[in-house]
């Protein structure tokens, strides 16, 4: 099927892009040995002596005058002195001392790491412009909002990544879409009830698969709660109109034909639709059923109250995302037969159709399983009918993003990508431990340069990238506290115990503590250290000798936090310029989906194959 007219917007070129990822790289190399070292060994292993230069006070004031609320903000249009100002690789030496490698000047290293963020750097399309291209001139889709069915955060990534992706797919000609990672089928289920897509949602976990099953169940139990709801207004409506003007005695229904409803294949049970709870027992005005679904047109017209009409388009707006069997049958015992007036009968015609509608074709249907995904997977052993499609991700954890992209490019069927990753300190990296294993397919680095450079950020790094900088900069607290405990505990453990290394770690242990007395009792336990040679007097030396000292570890914090969106670039970057260097890719980018604050990991990676592919 031909894409219709109309122009992708502009790209990075592969040249520009990798131009970007080294200089960025180029920042990092110097600044990642703040991330590279954990927290719980701030105080044995004299982090702040050996790699910050100014006091800890000096750092916090510059950093909450001109860092992270300062980097909330992209750098301002026009920028051309800035990003002259860090392509000189003199301008470094003014961050960190070339001798010592301390950081020494905490405005300038404020200023790079915003300049080398996604959203300053200049390697993201914006939404807006990727939907208006794809679109052309077609209108977007309404449906009831998903907030009547997810949390606040689940609703604000479903709602606009399943809009993107319906677009893409539109585009791109195909209706079958493969979710990676599906978790517990909240996109896969809307893309297919909303957009009428067909959709296998793949997840490793059997309880992810199950709980896509189990959310179709709360699906059922919200859908109860509405109609019981709906027939109390109704009859407290109709007790209020009764008084003031006489009961019709006529109705005139007309029905025209119904498509399809959507269907879920994740709900197994055989009821059909209960005809009086999907419309009340009432006169009608015209009812149409909302776009939600494109397979259902309902048009029933009757004269009657209008507001009752009103409540009748609601039922049927939430019914047409609805599984067909997501409402309880109906038993055509409870109805006298003999006295089935109009309206009656068109409601019995109007289930009729909803119950060969749960038979329907399955081109709509949504198909959690449960496979592990690697680069090497063959979708077609898991997806028997495999046809043209796309991957999309929505918080693919760990190697699991970075395996999307492999296959998406190896794969001829798969036609387009939408993968949007998280959790970064879950990827394996190839020259981590300096282990030659050619062989071995790693999550990072993927692209040419940093293979070849033998780039290495460290865990502990790639947990700094998922910090939210976005968050810090709107009040949220980092827990200074917490980690306080825990760094000071590591010094009683090496000085009291000698242990340096162990298997064993604390956990939780903080939110269930008292007292710091409380949390090394607590700790050391969970160790299986003995605690009975320690006095409570000689934990608390130990607290108010690294007491005053807790800034130090507040600052050294927040500069982690700063640099964070810094190492998610190198990381996004990384992917990107793997995409570039495929033949078969005919657009790739960068996209910015969600509002940080909400979702922290917002940024999208998008790629759609040349037409030649299709």
């Amino acid at each position: 099927m031909s894409r219709p007219p109309g122009s992708l917007p502009p790209q990075l070129s592969p040249a520009a892009a990798a131009g970007r990822l080294r200089r960025a790289a180029g920042f990092l190399a110097r600044a990642l040995p703040l991330c590279r070292a954990h927290a719980v060994e701030f105080y044995t292993g004299g982090l702040w002596e050996r790699l910050v230069a100014p006091p800890a006070a000096a750092v916090l004031q510059e950093l909450r005058a001109a860092g992270p609320l300062a980097l909330r903000r992209p750098l301002a249009e026009g920028g051309g002195a800035a990003a002259a100002l860090w392509e000189d690789d003199d301008m470094f030496s003014n961050v960190f001392c070339e001798n010592s490698k301390k950081l020494i000047n905490v405005h300038l290293f404020a200023l790079a790491a915003k300049y080398y963020s996604l959203s300053s750097l200049g390697v993201c399309t914006p939404l807006e412009d990727v939907l208006e291209a794809l679109r052309g001139d077609n209108q977007g889709t309404t449906g009831i909002k998903t907030d009547e069915f997810m949390n606040t955060k689940k609703s604000h990534e479903v709602q606009v990544m399943s809009e993107l992706v319906d677009n893409i797919a539109n585009y791109c000609g195909i209706k079958q879409v493969i979710d990676i990672g599906s978790g517990k089928g909240y996109l896969s289920s809307f893309l297919s009830m909303q957009y009428n897509l067909k959709v296998y949602g793949i997840d490793s976990s059997n309880t992810n698969t199950s709980g896509a099953h189990e959310r179709n169940r709360k699906l059922k139990k919200h859908w109860k709660a509405y109609q019981s709801r709906g027939r109390a207004n109704l009859k407290s409506q109709r007790l209020e109109k009764a008084n003031d003007r006489p009961v019709e005695s006529e109705v005139k229904c007309k029905a025209i034909i119904e498509k399809p409803l959507n269907n879920d294949s994740s709900l197994q049970s055989q009821d059909q639709v209960t005809v009086q709870d999907l419309v009340p027992s009432c006169g009608f005005t015209e009812i149409a059923a909302s776009e939600t679904s494109k397979q259902t047109e309902v048009d029933l017209v009757a004269w009657t109250q209008s507001d009752e009409s009103k409540l009748s388009e609601e039922v049927l707006a939430i019914l047409n995302v609805l599984p067909a069997d997501a409402v309880e049958v109906f038993s055509s015992s409870q109805c006298n037969c003999g006295e089935l007036c109009e309206e009656e009968k068109a409601q019995r015609k109007m289930a009729s159709l909803k119950a060969k509608a749960s038979k329907s074709s399955e081109s709509n249907l949504y198909f959690p399983l449960t496979s592990c995904i690697t680069a090497e997977t063959e979708l077609s052993d898991i997806i028997t009918d495999l046809e043209d499609c796309m991957m999309v991700g929505l918080h693919t954890c760990g190697d699991l993003a970075a395996n999307t992209l492999r296959i998406f490019t190896a794969k001829p069927e798969i036609k387009a990508v939408c993968s949007v990753g998280c959790c970064y300190h879950l990827l394996s990296e190839q020259f981590e431990n300096q282990e030659e294993c050619p062989e071995e397919v790693w999550g990072f680095p993927m692209c040419q340069y940093l293979k070849d450079e033998g780039w290495c950020c460290g865990r502990n790094a790639r947990m700094s990238a998922c910090l939210a900088l976005e968050r810090v900069a709107v009040g949220q607290m980092l827990p200074t506290e917490s980690l306080f405990y825990r760094a000071v505990l590591q010094v009683i453990i090496e000085e009291i115990y000698g242990v340096t290394k162990s298997d064993r770690h604390v956990g939780k242990i903080f939110s269930k503590s008292s007292s710091f007395i409380d949390y090394v009792r607590k700790s050391l336990k969970k160790l299986e250290l003995d605690d009975s040679k320690l006095p409570d007097s000689c934990i608390m030396d130990y607290y108010e000798k690294y007491k005053h000292r807790m800034n130090e570890l507040e600052a050294f914090n927040m500069l982690k936090v700063v640099l964070a969106p810094c190492i998610e670039l190198l990381i996004l970057l990384d992917r990107l310029c793997y995409l570039k260097e495929q033949d078969n890719i005919a657009w790739s980018g960068l996209v910015k989906l969600f509002d940080p604050v909400k979702s922290p990991r917002c940024y999208a990676v998008i790629a759609l194959k040349k037409q030649s592919c299709f």
